[in-house]
């Protein structure tokens, strides 16, 4: 192949592997040559990256009570009717993640599909923690028996109203 011809055929790869990216969902870097980054620091820039958590739902109202009012989530953003959707973002001022609730109308987003779909806040300090699951308590959310048993030894185990857990981890966490 001449330089040409290998160049073209460079650029329809390049941008057919950027756009299914795109398609799949996946973070798309667009390299200019000469300017390449290692694996390193591309995996280092997604350590930088603020985190969303998206899932649908079809109890909106009653997960964000759970979420605002039982875990002490703020309200971020929430919008209605973006193309069908309703939706409402919690989170915490500066913290690296929040969370997304979505509502299609006329679609069903079903419950968890099994008991072991989590997520852990893992809370070290004894009085935070204490605080945090009678916070839950208190409006009357009370702790399930952890389908790992591991979550059971130095945590309490919540489930929202989809189904979905959160565990209330009484430890630091470390790999």
């Amino acid at each position: 192949m001449n330089n040409s011809k290998d160049t073209m055929v460079k650029r329809y790869w390049t941008t057919a592997v950027r756009i299914g990216a795109t398609l799949a969902g996946f973070l798309v870097v667009t390299v200019t040559p000469g300017q390449e980054k290692s694996m390193d620091e591309a995996v280092g820039s997604l350590a930088k990256a603020h985190l969303r958590v998206a899932r649908p739902t079809d109890n909106l109202t009653e997960v964000v009570q759970f979420y605002r009012d039982g875990l002490g989530f703020e309200v971020r953003y929430e919008f209605n009717d973006h193309d069908g959707f309703d939706g409402i973002m919690l989170g915490h001022k500066g913290a690296a993640y929040h969370l997304e609730f979505t509502h299609k109308r006329g679609h069903t987003a079903g419950r968890a599909p099994t008991e072991d779909n989590l997520l852990v806040f893992y809370l070290p300090d004894e009085a935070a923690w204490q605080q945090a699951v009678q916070r839950l308590e208190s409006r009357g959310y009370k702790p399930v028996k952890a389908f790992n048993p591991y979550w059971d030894k130095q945590g309490k185990t919540f489930e929202d109203p989809d189904g979905y857990r959160v565990v209330l981890q009484n430890t630091r966490w470390s790999p």
